[in-house]
């Protein structure tokens, strides 16, 4: 079973991070054959290919080039048909309205993996609702409750994000640790407090800011924002978010070290991980990475968060404000103990969740549903 994923591939955040780690554990699907196409190449389609993906090039789209558009679609048609693809999977609103007609006109059966709720570009989603996918794939039960309504009729399924998981082996030593930590300027014995996360405004970083500025008085902690800014509002959220811990007097102990592609070295290097989210999380696959590595995971009480953080692995936050954000903190930071208790929990939580074998071969037997009866034969 041929399957390609269709993504633009101009950004780098979740929806990518989890396509690399389908590409790195495809082969735990013996019988799907794992395939992707982007519009814009760039480091997702990099690191799909340094996976070992075949990776498909469509060109450039942009909803204000029909000319483009038509060309990208066409290429798409020509791929299905020559290179034999069973079943086409369009990841959110976008791939399904640009290419999900061009799929059903090679007569592959489509299916639409939304990673949020329903009602973001207006234009886009009613675009996109024109063409009626098979199935929809819902990377937690808080998206799926909204897209139930968009799609009356087409089956629902949820699925966790399959997540690459940290081994024994990625394990830091003292000293690989100490070096991790020196580079961005922490101690060995500070409490680093760690937000991996897009340069987006609900990601809750400014929460995260005013927490901070309330336990200034609590010595022995630091705290690295990672993520860098891809799209020019993201750059002016950036710079506010700068001035923000200069004006709460935190420049010395909040370091923004920008976009990385070493993720999982600096969780392995941290002690907290802490996003404290002002909207819903469509799911949240940092909580995933962090929680694999032993971290804590503190967070508000709202969207996929609660689905994958508990009392076990982590502190859930009624509200998303700054008080109640800062005595989490407080506490975590005072209580070796509890950090190691909660965060030795993480790891089993996270493979119950998201271990990459098991919600690969879930998605196989998801797909092999939707095969043709004559392919399915042959």
């Amino acid at each position: 079973m041929k399957v390609l994923h269709v993504t633009s591939g101009n950004l780098y955040g979740g929806i990518e991070t989890m396509l690399v780690a389908l590409a790195r554990h495809a082969d735990a699907a013996g019988g799907m054959d794992t395939r992707f196409a982007v519009s814009f190449s760039g480091r997702c389609s990099e690191e799909l290919q340094s996976a070992g993906a075949k990776v498909y090039e469509l060109g450039p789209v942009r909803a204000r080039n029909p000319v483009g558009v038509r060309r990208a679609r066409a290429a798409l048609r020509r791929i299905v048909r020559d290179d034999g693809i069973d079943i086409v999977v369009c990841h959110s609103s976008w791939p399904l309205a640009m290419f999900g007609r061009a799929a059903r006109a090679e007569g592959c059966p489509l299916v639409l993996w939304q990673h949020g709720p329903l009602g973001g570009a207006f234009w886009l989603e009613r675009w996109s609702r024109r063409v009626r996918p098979d199935l929809v794939i819902c990377n937690s039960t808080h998206t799926a409750e909204s897209v139930r309504g968009g799609y009356p009729g087409v089956r629902l399924s949820v699925l966790h994000y399959p997540v690459s998981m940290s081994s024994d082996a990625d394990l830091m030593t003292r000293i690989e640790r100490e070096a991790v930590r020196g580079e961005f300027g922490a101690g060995i014995d500070d409490v680093v407090i760690v937000q991996v996360s897009r340069m987006e405004e609900w990601k809750g970083h400014r929460l995260h800011l005013e927490a901070l500025a309330r336990i200034r008085d609590v010595d022995g902690w630091v705290c690295w924002m990672v993520g860098g800014a891809q799209r020019p509002a993201e750059e002016r959220y950036l710079e506010s978010l700068m001035q923000l811990a200069e004006r709460l007097g935190l420049r010395e102990r909040v370091r923004f070290v920008g976009q990385r592609s070493d993720v999982t070295r600096i969780l392995g290097a941290a002690d907290i991980h802490c996003q404290p989210n002002t909207g819903p999380e469509p799911f949240g696959i940092t909580f995933i990475e962090a929680m694999t590595f032993g971290l804590p995971v503190v967070t508000t009480s709202m969207g996929g968060a609660k689905e994958i953080v508990d009392g076990t692995c982590g502190i859930l936050v009624d509200e998303p404000g700054a008080s109640q954000l800062a005595g989490a903190l407080r506490a975590l930071i005072a209580d070796p103990d509890l950090r190691r208790r909660l965060g030795g929990s993480g790891p089993a939580r996270a493979r119950l969740l998201c271990d990459p074998v098991q919600q690969v071969r879930r998605l196989e037997e998801l797909l092999l549903t939707l095969r043709p009866i004559e392919r399915s034969a042959a």
